[in-house]
């Protein structure tokens, strides 16, 4: 009994791998597991491809907002790849299928596409606060080219920051007779890993999000009264004489610069709101049991966390769908082969 409970002390806390006997061998959750992650993968990568092609294709779909929306379709495809699939082959087969070389490289995609969503996840929603709050600044610093420096800067620091786990993983044969992907290092020498993961790429970008997004909601506040203050006395005089009504519209062209599409900021709010809730089960989860003496590996639940990440990566193209009309209209031109520019030819300076 001793033995059983440090195999599953030892085992795997990452996304795919870890199952144990005998709950993931009963035909029931085999069922449920692969039924489950299937549906969600195969949607989510159905989605997430769309997405990276309706922005490659459109012309009018090329701004700095959707390049990192790129980037966290390319990352999302990466962890429904990486992870999902080889769920549902571990959930068929009971054991781990890939050998060393998988496991190396498979645990490294696994965190290579996890890291790269959150950080795109912060580059848009500080994009979004320069867009908002400092309009003219964002005339030069929110730009495609821009965009693409630094989306480029985030895959090479996640490619080599993620290195590590090629150090830290092995596969090895628990006592069940099963073969495991699992960690070949002591416990306390993983704990500050996941901890500075954990920190990182899910607290600092939430925090982050909280006060630019509290920020940009203070402003729109703010113009919204001030549109309204000055706006009040040219609708009570309709009638008023040209030199007044000069007066009173001089200054507010200046004093307010136009503001972006609201749908797009509420729209990325979404997609922060859903991967704060959608994670927030499989990272406590790994936070409590870095520290508990027996760790929580209940079967099912492990499973309800995967979904949630696997729901995570697949959702955002729904959201694009339901919530941008430019999204929706170059779907439907992918779909039926047709230019989406065509559709909406005038809509090249729209932000999504």
């Amino acid at each position: 009994m001793a033995a059983n409970g440090s195999a599953r002390i030892a085992a795997p806390t990452n996304v795919s791998l870890g199952l144990t006997p005998p709950v993931a061998e009963s035909l029931e959750f085999k069922t449920v597991s692969v039924f489950l992650v299937l549906l969600v993968c195969t949607a989510g990568i159905v989605g997430n491809v769309m997405v990276v092609l309706v922005v490659l294709t459109t012309r009018h779909m090329r701004t700095p907002t959707n390049c990192y929306l790129v980037s966290l379709a390319v990352a999302d495809l990466t962890v429904l790849v990486a992870a999902g699939l080889p769920n549902v082959a571990e959930s068929l087969s009971g054991t781990w299928v890939f050998g060393h070389s998988g496991c190396l490289g498979i645990t490294y995609l696994q965190y290579l596409g996890i890291n790269v969503s959150s950080c795109s996840i912060t580059a848009f929603t500080v994009e979004r606060y320069i867009a908002i709050c400092h309009p003219m600044r964002a005339k030069t610093v929110c730009t495609v080219s821009r965009a693409k420096r630094i989306i480029a800067g985030v895959w090479v620091f996640t490619c080599i920051y993620c290195m590590l786990w090629f150090f830290l993983v092995d596969i090895k044969v628990v006592e069940s007779g099963h073969v495991q992907c699992g960690y070949k290092v002591k416990r306390e020498l993983y704990l500050p890993i996941y901890l500075i993961d954990f920190a990182i790429f899910y607290v600092v970008p939430l925090l982050l999000a909280i006060v630019l997004y509290g920020l940009i909601a203070r402003i729109l506040y703010l113009r919204k009264s001030t549109l309204s203050y000055t706006a009040g006395p040219l609708l009570a005089h309709p009638s008023s004489s040209s030199s007044l009504g000069a007066q009173n519209q001089c200054p507010v062209p200046h004093a307010l610069p136009p503001l972006p599409p609201l749908q797009v900021t509420k729209m990325l709010a979404v997609v922060v709101v859903l991967f704060a809730l959608l994670w927030m089960p499989y990272r406590t989860l790994v936070l409590l049991n870095s520290f508990m003496a027996t760790p929580y590996l209940d079967d099912w639940f492990v499973l309800f966390c995967r979904t949630c990440i696997y729901a995570n990566s697949a959702i955002n193209p729904v959201i694009y769908n339901a919530m941008s009309q430019k999204f929706r209209s170059a779907f439907r031109g992918l779909y039926h082969c047709k230019g989406a520019e065509a559709s909406h030819p005038a809509a090249a300076f729209s932000t999504v």
